[in-house]
């Protein structure tokens, strides 16, 4: 890091007030190398650099950690908590070493439905983007139909078919992603996601293990029932497999009203977490609902620009505060 950027961190952080701010970062997966239909997914050596800038010029503390520290005042100065949603098995094999060689915490958020040779549906459709032939693409689906392939850039298509099938029930977007990939003579990525072993290892090296449900539902979509059966189901899954509470939950997707609803964070709040997040951008204050904490996603390729956007997340209260329930 720059000596600029260096004094620049230790400037704002010294203001007034930031000392009882927390910055959550959202990350999902990291690489051994890049891949281009995944551009927004750092490889091992920009994940190390990132982490390092946390290390050096921030306090890194659990989540856990961070959720008390809110309810008490007694966050550290610059307070930054690591996360991973989903449980994809590049958490454990790629990013695990790096957090472990640093000595940092995060918190691994499972989707316990997928473990053990699991795939979630926009993985098959990144996986039939690769295979799909450049220029029109006739994909046969009604809520899809044809799609511009770009053989330079098909993270466009990507996007395109991803948010086509986003929010269309789970059984339909699941259907429609096996159909895509089976119609290219694709097969589902082996061993994308952890194994049950996997999560356990992680919570002995001293790791967190949050819920995020069972299959990755968009929870604004279900019935009560079907929501509460999620999210609780998806906890005791998780508390047999690492024998220990598990306290913390993440929304699929995560933004307010529009994945997941008050009433969800009614049933988080019931099912006994002690705190969950979202995926809205900014920073965590005492007056912040510890149900709907904020969290930001380091897309940054420098570490200048990581260090900027930590900077800006510390500043920036998003209009989440607690409610009545």
């Amino acid at each position: 890091m720059t000596s600029f950027a260096s004094r620049l961190t230790a400037r704002v952080l010294s203001r007034g007030g930031n000392g009882r701010r927390l910055v959550v970062l959202a990350y999902h997966r990291v690489f051994a190398k890049f891949d281009a239909l995944y551009p927004e997914v750092p490889d091992v050596d920009l994940f190390a650099s990132q982490m390092k800038v946390l290390r050096d010029r921030f306090n890194v503390i659990r989540l856990s950690d961070g959720v008390e520290g809110l309810k008490n005042g007694a966050l550290p100065p610059g307070a930054v908590a690591i996360t991973f949603d989903d449980g994809y098995a590049d958490n454990y094999h790629v990013a695990f070493p790096v957090l472990r060689d640093l000595g940092l915490p995060a918190t691994f958020f499972v989707a316990t439905g997928y473990l053990d040779g699991g795939c979630m549906f926009n993985d098959k459709v990144i996986e039939a983007c690769r295979l799909a032939p450049a220029g029109s693409w006739a994909t046969g689906l009604p809520d899809v139909g044809t799609v511009h392939v770009d053989e330079q850039n098909r993270f466009a298509a990507v996007k395109q078919v991803v948010m086509k099938l986003k929010y269309l029930s789970q059984e339909q977007r699941n259907e429609y992603a096996d159909r895509l990939l089976d119609g290219l003579g694709g097969v589902s990525p082996p061993e994308i996601m952890m194994e049950s072993g996997h999560v356990k290892r992680l919570h002995r090296s001293g790791m967190d293990i949050g819920a995020h449900t069972m299959t990755h539902p968009i929870l604004a979509q279900l019935d009560d029932e079907q929501a509460e059966r999620e999210i609780d189901a998806g906890r005791r899954t998780l508390e047999t497999l690492i024998d220990a509470k598990v306290s913390l939950f993440a929304y699929p997707n995560g933004r307010p009203e529009t994945d997941y609803t008050s009433r969800d964070v009614r049933l988080v709040e019931r099912a006994g977490f002690a705190g969950a997040v979202s995926t809205v951008w900014g920073c965590a204050d005492a007056a912040t609902d510890r149900y709907q904490l904020p969290r930001i996603s380091p897309w940054d390729r420098t570490d200048a620009r990581f260090t900027l956007r930590l900077l800006r997340a510390f500043r920036q209260l998003p209009v989440i505060q607690a409610s009545e329930r």
